[in-house]
């Protein structure tokens, strides 16, 4: 009994799964475009989410320390059923036992309080408040990172499709070539080895179409996950590898412009003057603080005769000694100190960063123009091996030599075109305002 019941879950199972598999293989594809991939991204990528969550949880942190500076009150009302031992307190009367009771006492109160000065809070309060500029500095950042990340896995995705069709086209041309080779070698001016190679070439471009066809889904997989798309929908990309020239800025004004605008190193700033906040809270540890509180209700021992009562004070609290100041002065001037480094550093890298844009940029623009004038020389190439062949001139040696070459100028193309796109929103991301930029980076309408 408990086999047949196997049985029939595992075919359910694979039922529902051929079920679901003949659903997505019905569905309509995707039509994707960059633009459209990176608002996908921008809205369900984990490196984005996550850092709005970071927002989030500082504004909570902001929202904990100004409760400090706002009013507290709370209500209580005790029932109290008691006995007294009047000698353990020091009362000792003739002819009275020294436990009295049991007797019943109600209260029913307000209890309030008001900080009128406490700097230690206030500065705490600062801080929180840089804290949370830093934490949107960096979720800026992050979105930022998010548009290049999906851009390039975009432009793999485009490149790797690019080349499935490349490698599609060199098939139909080694068939063609192939059915030439036997077309000569019935007529008598090719032999059995001209046949052979040409074979050989078409297995081989064969073999690379299959490899480059599964390279482009795995590519698309990639895609996929990094917008939040369902890995089982299939996408049709709409925007395909083009050529877009861009004037890029002057060295100097570019790393002026990132110094001012880049959202990572304007949190380090946040993060310095969120420090800075701390240890002014840290000196005022010893500083006085003033507290309003006072209470008013009502109690008695009897529900019925009830009278009301109140107090309203003023404290003045004052720390002596707190040791624990110089262990937190101490982790504050080593976080000061590591966020000074940091800004060091990282002034030096948005420099580093807008070099290293604008020497790719400017080489793979070289690149496109070499490539594709390589692309036309190996086309040339080919159709002359082709005509020498089909004339009986030579064998197709030079054929397949001719093949490779235009496989390797296509591919050339093909990557240095990619390239030329990458460089282009490497340079909007070290210049910092990506999101605002990279549209016209990219050449997007």
């Amino acid at each position: 009994m408990i086999a047949k019941t196997l049985k029939l879950l595992a075919v359910s199972l694979l039922l529902g799964m051929a079920g679901r598999q003949a659903a997505a293989q019905d569905s309509p594809p995707l039509a994707l475009s960059l633009d459209q991939a990176i608002t996908r991204g921008l809205d369900n990528n984990l490196n984005a989410l996550l850092a709005r969550a970071r927002v989030d949880e500082a504004e909570g942190t902001r929202e904990r320390r100004l409760s400090s500076y706002l009013p507290h009150l709370r209500i209580e009302t005790p029932f109290a059923w008691q006995t007294r031992n009047l000698r353990a307190q020091g009362i000792s009367l003739p002819h009275s036992p020294p436990v009295v009771g049991p007797f019943t006492s109600y209260d029913f109160r307000i209890y309030g309080e008001q900080s009128i000065l406490d700097l230690q809070s206030y500065h705490a309060i600062k801080a929180s408040e840089k804290e949370k500029q830093a934490r949107q500095d960096d979720y800026r950042d992050a979105r930022g990172g998010v548009i290049r990340l999906v851009t390039v896995q975009y432009l793999n995705a485009a490149y790797a499709e690019a080349r499935v069709a490349t490698a599609r086209s060199r098939v139909q041309t080694s068939e063609a070539l192939e059915q030439l080779a036997r077309d000569q070698r019935a007529v008598g001016v090719a032999d059995g080895l001209d046949v052979l190679r040409a074979q050989v070439q078409l297995a081989n471009d064969r073999q690379n179409l299959l490899v480059t066809a599964n390279n482009a889904q795995l590519a698309l997989l990639a895609l996929a996950r990094s917008v939040g798309i369902d890995l089982g929908t299939p996408i049709t990309l709409t925007d395909k590898l083009s050529f877009r020239k861009l004037e890029p800025p002057q060295i100097e004004q570019g790393i002026q412009a990132a110094l001012e605008s880049r959202p990572d190193y304007r949190s380090l700033f946040s993060q310095r003057a969120s420090l800075e906040e701390q240890v002014k809270a840290s000196r005022s540890r010893y500083l006085p603080r003033i507290v309003l509180s006072g209470n008013y209700g009502t109690s008695g021992q009897e529900m019925s005769n009830l009278d009301p009562t109140g107090m309203l004070q003023v404290n003045l609290v004052l720390n002596l000694f707190d040791y624990d100041r110089k262990g937190e002065r101490l982790e504050l001037d080593s976080r000061l100190e590591r966020n000074r480094l940091q800004i060091a550093d990282l002034k030096l890298g948005v420099e580093q960063d807008i070099r290293e844009a604008l020497l790719n940029l400017n080489s793979a623009t070289d690149q496109v123009a070499t490539a594709r004038e390589g692309a036309q020389l190996a086309e040339r190439e080919l159709q002359y091996a082709g005509d020498r062949f089909r004339n009986g001139i030579a064998n197709n040696i030079e054929v397949v030599t001719a093949q490779d070459a235009l496989a390797r100028a296509r591919d050339n193309e093909l990557n240095a075109l990619a390239q030329h796109a990458e460089a282009k929103i490497a340079l909007a991301r070290a210049l910092g305002d990506t999101e605002k930029v990279y549209r016209l980076f990219l050449g997007i309408e």
